[in-house]
């Protein structure tokens, strides 16, 4: 998903963060990092019980066709 992360050297890394630390300010970095967190947290947590969701529908039995074909 963020394998593009794996190219990015510590330069580049200060850079992004300097960026970022010039346009949100200091005081708002910690509050958008925890908004991040709890974003990331949620959509794993999402994935999560949707795979576990995936072999229950997978499990039903498949109901006849209204005219008898399969």
């Amino acid at each position: 998903m963020l394998a593009f992360l794996g190219n990015l050297g510590f330069t580049e890394l200060l850079v992004i963060a300097l960026i970022c630390l010039l346009l949100f300010g200091a005081r708002k970095l910690p509050e958008l990092a925890h908004s991040m967190g709890s974003s990331v947290q949620a959509f794993k947590k999402g994935m999560r019980e949707g795979s576990e969701e995936a072999p229950k529908a997978d499990a039903k039995p498949k109901a006849d066709s209204p005219n008898g074909h399969h």
